[in-house]
């Protein structure tokens, strides 16, 4: 009796159902590197460049752009041009066009912008206000040249 309940605590201890090493993932060493997201969260004034994270521009290390261009999810095709600022010691801003962005999109301080590389130098950017909560913005079906210094215009937040 003794030997039936030494088997029973030894059932289901160890590495379970095809525990060969193949089934084991890959050490994370052997993992590729892919940052696709990360977010930002604005603890200083919400019109100056914006740092992103160290892992995004080590991502991009060799391939820096000059620019990237901010897409609003959910807010159509437009795409602003922003352009970027490494600082030589392996950071990477949002600098020239930020502005413009932050302006059109309300982005204030203690709000959450979630980013997502779609590649081709895209960033789509979803943005969260103060309460945490997304905010859902369309376009009022005009496309305008982003290049323009004359206006900014804003993607509509409905209230």
């Amino acid at each position: 009796m003794a030997s039936t309940s030494r088997t029973r605590r030894g059932r289901g201890r160890g590495r379970g159902r095809g525990s060969g090493s193949s089934s084991l993932p890959p050490p994370p060493s052997t993992l590729p590197l892919i940052i696709e997201e990360f977010f930002i969260v604005v603890y200083e004034d919400p019109l100056v460049k914006k740092k992103l994270p160290n892992k995004f521009a080590d991502y991009l290390h060799g391939q820096e752009p000059a620019k990237v261009y901010l897409r609003a999810a959910d807010c159509g095709p437009r795409l602003w041009t922003v352009e970027v600022l490494f600082d030589g010691q392996g950071r990477m801003y949002l600098d020239k066009g930020w502005e413009k962005f932050a302006i059109a999109h309300g982005v204030d301080f203690g709000w959450f912008l979630h980013f997502k590389y779609e590649g081709d130098d895209v960033l789509t950017v979803k943005v969260f206000d103060g309460t945490m909560c997304r905010r859902y913005y369309y376009s009022d079906g005009e496309d305008t040249d982003d290049e323009s210094d004359d206006d900014v215009k804003p993607c509509i937040h409905p209230l």
